[in-house]
């Protein structure tokens, strides 16, 4: 595969997030500084209420880099994902959210109101690709905007930080999301900065009139949509250095050990932990 094409282009999801992918995405030192950063920002934009413990849906939640984030900060959450070799990954990590096997390009099948909030980290993008025969990204992408939109509470919020490729996809993706009845709009930090820049779709459950939230860096940029640019690669985010990373293999094992010693129940150290990732509901 070409170096720096966009992993949408190469294959679709379930295929590109392979077990070797999913191993190297989960133990790159930067990426998970990249996840973290990225999702401590979309948890942010929720505007939770404060020392209140939420339940929350993490779409595209992959290994677990952003549910573990969830975990820390008291949230209980749910989390769904295409790749059976990314759940995997996050079941030998011990995650403690509820994991679900599924392509939300079908629909979500939760009652109503069952959310307080949804994050979603570089995962919206893959919707805008018709991977099959069959696939039309519009009618996908409305499915599961209009079945989340059920999903969640009134007056919640979703989160979606995405790596768009041109202004088509970003009025295809908001088009139906407004038609399954979402407001809100693009939140984008650092506009004037190539590597800083993040670009965040927000959307209000049943709120007319809320006002979104403040990009960071845009006390003196242009408008949001005279700054955000499009990319055939996708964007590297600046991440400050030096900082002590949580998510390792040593960190997960040094936590174990640290239990036991407390004479505290821990899974035993194996490649699957006897937790099971959760079907296709």
């Amino acid at each position: 595969m070409a170096s720096g094409r966009r992993p949408e282009h190469q294959a679709p999801p379930e295929v590109f997030y392979n077990d070797d992918e999913a191993r190297k995405y989960t133990s790159n030192t930067r990426m998970i500084e990249i996840q973290v950063q990225l999702s401590q920002r979309a948890i942010e934009l929720l505007d939770l209420p404060e020392d209140q413990p939420s339940f929350l849906l993490d779409i595209g939640c992959g290994s677990g880099l952003s549910g573990e984030v969830l975990t820390e900060l008291g949230h209980q959450w749910v989390g769904l994902d295409i790749s059976p070799a990314m759940l995997d990954v996050a079941v030998e990590r011990e995650v403690e959210g509820d994991l679900f096997l599924h392509d939300v390009g079908q629909g979500l099948c939760f009652k109503p109101g069952t959310f307080d909030g949804c994050i979603s980290i570089s995962a919206l993008q893959w919707l805008c690709n018709a991977d099959k025969k069959g696939h039309n990204p519009a009618k996908r992408l409305y499915k599961f905007f209009s079945s989340l939109y059920s999903s969640m509470s009134r007056g919640s919020r979703a989160v979606f930080q995405f790596y768009p490729e041109n202004p088509q996809q970003v009025e295809l993706i908001t088009t139906q999301a407004m038609k399954a009845g979402f407001t809100g709009g693009l939140v984008v930090d650092y506009p004037n900065s190539t590597r800083a820049k993040k670009i965040f779709l927000c959307l209000f459950a049943g709120v007319v009139g809320d006002k979104l939230p403040k990009g960071l860096g845009t006390e003196d940029s242009k408008s949001v949509e005279d700054s955000v640019q499009f990319s055939g690669k996708r964007e590297r985010t600046k991440v400050p250095r030096g900082k002590s990373i949580k998510k390792s293999k040593d960190w997960v094992k040094e936590k174990k050990d640290r239990r036991r010693r407390q004479g505290k129940e821990v899974r035993p150290d194996s490649k699957y932990t006897g937790r099971k990732r959760k079907s296709t509901f």
